[in-house]
């Protein structure tokens, strides 16, 4: 099979693919960066493969959600600006200089604590400043006080110990095709010019200006300005529905094993709750994989893996590291047969998993449990394995 690991259950991510679909972003990008999103361990694809992968594709920044992933990022030996995106403690600004990594600031009394303690520290750190126009969240407030929000943003800007790089905000809604979805994000956009050229009057500028997520990557390109921030894309997976960017590859697939095959009787009850009875004598197999794996409990009853080529329905209900599904009729499949329990072909896709569950893609792929080994492979081969049980 290429590599020597536990097969119990495991994903598998197609570094091809990933190449691929950051060179398919690029081209949308144009001249604009493309600063890839790697947060939540690359969105459960593994962090630091999935960014080496990146970089070796032409990505030359990279953003997460926290310190804790930003100095593992570097301590890999990643090169290039890190942004971090969300709070990082201000007793921790001496860290951020140390690994060389570039903090948002997101409101005014931030802005003083992290300068405060940046000054104490003695060191500079590099800083985008973010924003809110309409998101809601974090950021410079400027949908309610514009003016206020460029005169605030202009005191951070000359704070000390801070050295200013970046200016963005962030699209709720650039994955709809609604038309009041529309004219909302054409609002944001137009209120981030505004706040942007108000403060080149006051002599604040920034080499990056960066608006556009996966979404409004492919569905503004006018929005692109000098750098772009896909995340859900890099991993071939659509941001919605209704924007989507044709020639993309999906990278991962969850797989498992069987462990046992049996024939029970009409009337026999199958896992937690008896939820499901046979309705006829059938033939069943119980898979090494359950919702601590993240695969999602929702799924009993209503999910299809795909072992031998064949569609398995599962019976009752998901457990917490096994689940059962209907073989009857495939007699290849057997103890050891190896089953794709996400990744399309006789499985569900990604998308209808999020479907089924009433979520989104994106939350399927980040709950991908820890113990899940990451066997990577390049030109149809298995090249590299992740297990971080072991670490």
């Amino acid at each position: 099979m290429g590599i020597d690991f536990e097969r119990r259950c495991w994903a598998e991510i197609n570094l091809d693919n990933l190449r691929h679909n950051f060179g398919l972003i690029q081209k949308v990008a144009g001249s604009a960066r493309v600063m890839a999103v790697v947060k939540a361990n690359a969105y459960g694809h593994g962090d630091l493969v999935a960014a080496r992968a990146l970089a070796d594709a032409g990505a030359r920044s990279f953003a997460v959600s926290g310190l804790s992933e930003a100095v593992r990022l570097r301590r890999s030996g990643l090169k290039g600006p890190i942004l971090v995106l969300g709070y990082t403690s201000p007793q921790h600004t001496a860290r951020l200089r140390v690994h060389n990594l570039t903090q948002c600031i997101f409101s005014a009394e931030y802005a003083r604590q992290l300068s405060d303690a940046a000054v104490a520290a003695g060191v500079r750190v590099r800083v985008h400043l973010k924003v809110d126009t309409g998101m809601g969240r974090l950021g410079f407030n400027a949908k309610d006080d514009p003016a206020g929000t460029v005169a605030a943003l202009a005191e951070a800007y000359g704070l000390p110990g801070l050295k200013p790089v970046g200016l963005f905000t962030h699209f709720p809604v650039a994955d709809s095709v609604a038309a009041d979805d529309v004219a909302y994000t054409e609002a944001q956009f137009a209120l981030f010019l505004q706040v942007r050229a108000a403060l080149a009057e006051r002599g604040c500028t920034f080499r990056y200006a960066h608006t556009c997520n996966s979404a409004a990557t492919v569905a503004y390109p006018r929005m692109h300005m000098d750098m772009v921030r896909p995340g859900i894309l890099l991993f071939g997976c659509n941001p919605s529905p209704e924007v989507q960017l044709p020639g993309l590859k999906p990278a991962f697939s969850l797989k498992t094993v069987v462990t046992m095959v049996k024939d029970i009787k009409q009337g026999d009850c199958i896992s937690y709750g008896r939820t499901f009875t046979a309705p006829r004598d059938m033939r069943v197999a119980t898979l090494a994989v359950g919702y601590a794996d993240g695969y999602p409990r929702l799924m009993s009853g209503t999910g299809v893996v795909g072992i031998e080529g064949r569609p398995a329905p599962i019976l009752g209900r998901v457990c917490m590291d096994q689940l059962v599904v209907d073989v009857t009729g495939n007699e290849a499949a057997a103890l050891g047969s190896i089953a794709t329990v996400i990744g399309g072909g006789s499985a569900d896709s990604i998308d209808a998993v999020a479907a089924k569950c009433g979520t989104i893609n994106y939350e399927i792929l980040c709950n991908i449990g820890r113990r899940v080994q990451r066997v990577y492979t390049e030109e149809g081969r298995e090249t590299l394995l992740a297990d971080y049980l072991e670490e």
